[in-house]
């Protein structure tokens, strides 16, 4: 499970160092790399905020299924 958490942070902070590289080394006006680079941000901010919600989701079925009671073996 560390593993999967490392990965993905991996894999967030690599796309926003690339998602950066690319919009600065892009040949735009400044005006227009603000724009991309707002553009962006939302874009991350959003992907970020649908994993979180489905990374809830699905631990809060596992706690379900944790807390439910379980048979007696006699």
């Amino acid at each position: 499970m560390r593993r999967l958490s490392n990965f993905m942070m991996g894999f967030v902070i690599g796309g926003l160092i690339g998602a950066t590289v690319a919009l600065l080394m892009s040949p735009s006006s400044g005006e227009e790399l603000r724009l991309q680079i707002v553009d962006r941000a939302k874009q991350i901010q959003s992907e970020v905020q649908q994993a979180a919600a489905a990374r809830r989701a699905e631990l809060e079925q596992q706690l379900a299924a944790l807390r439910a009671p379980r048979p007696r073996s006699e």
